[in-house]
């Protein structure tokens, strides 16, 4: 149905998913960027802040509730809040101090590979032939990327291994949101997620650093938390939940596809970053790896999850 502006829900939806490709996909770059001058710590306090802060206000804009029953729902909050928030943070950010963000992104979004391989295990979802090749593209994808790093550096392997838990981390909070049910608004409870990813960073920077130090930052470093923070984190789950409902799934998940293509081509363009053959090919292996999985038949690609 057509709405007042005159675009229908489909056309909405598709718009929404352009808008989202480039929220998650240049929120890597930008924080990359916040790094230069910050410790991870601090980028990823100030920028979960920031996103939390954002996310309230959009939901006080539109009179939905922030109150979320106690009891489990808290547990589950702050379990999941570890996953999705406080691991995929941390393991991401170090990641990007010890290898090219292009590889960050390119190993993070084999995500829906191992979100597959743990409904296997936990949900007992038995993997068809379209998972079945995926999981030997993304291993191939992952051995291209790996072996020319590993043969020529001690150091550097460092970096995909952390993106490959980054990507693992958020596989098993996607599995962890399928198995529980929360009482209360989506939005609200991915609110309090980001809250809690806040707190935990809080704490980790005055274990790690001490007492804040205010310093004068470049403008540069101030946009790249503004950007993770506001459209990496608020604008990109708001849109989210505002796509559901208005396409299919099929084109929700090829959408979804098209963030790890900005966030490579914005990293390559913002930081200025060269990739190898080998970082091609192994883009190439592992975008065919999430395709089989996203776009396989009657798949419901809105319960994968996207991370950034």
């Amino acid at each position: 149905m057509a709405s007042k502006s005159g675009l229908d829900d489909a056309t909405k939806g598709k718009l929404l998913l352009i808008a989202l490709a480039f929220c998650w996909g240049l929120a890597w770059p930008a924080l990359r960027i916040a790094l230069d001058e910050l410790s991870p710590w601090a980028t990823r306090w100030f920028g979960y802040s920031i996103g939390a802060a954002a996310l309230a206000v959009l939901l006080k804009l539109q009179g939905r509730s922030f109150y979320i029953p106690f009891g489990r729902n808290w547990l589950h909050i702050i379990a999941a809040g570890m996953l999705n928030v406080v691991a995929f943070g941390v393991f991401g950010t170090l990641a990007q101090l010890n290898t090219a963000t292009t590889r960050v992104i390119i190993i993070n979004y084999s995500m829906p590979i191992w979100s597959s391989m743990l409904a296997w295990l936990i949900l007992r979802e038995r993997p068809n032939a379209w998972i079945a090749a995926g999981l030997a593209l993304c291993i191939a994808g992952l051995a291209v990327l790996v072996y020319p790093v590993a043969a020529t550096s001690l150091g550097e392997p460092t970096g995909l291994i952390l993106a490959f838990l980054c990507s693992v981390s958020w596989a098993a909070g996607t599995i962890y949101m399928k198995i529980v049910r929360f009482d209360g608004d989506l939005i609200a409870v991915t609110m309090w997620q980001v809250v809690v990813g806040a707190s935990v960073f809080a704490l980790l920077y005055l274990i790690m650093q001490g007492p804040p130090v205010f310093e004068t930052l470049q403008l540069r470093t101030w946009l790249g938390l503004a950007y993770a923070g506001l459209f990496g984190t608020a604008a990109a789950y708001f849109i989210w939940y505002n796509i559901i409902g208005k396409v299919s799934t099929a084109t929700a998940s090829l959408g979804t596809l098209a963030n790890p293509v900005v966030g490579v081509v914005g990293s390559v363009l913002i930081l200025g970053e060269r990739m190898t053959v080998a970082d091609i090919v192994g883009f190439a292996l592992i975008f065919a790896a999430a395709a089989c999985v996203l776009l396989q038949p009657r798949q419901r690609a809105i319960d994968t999850g996207t991370p950034t």
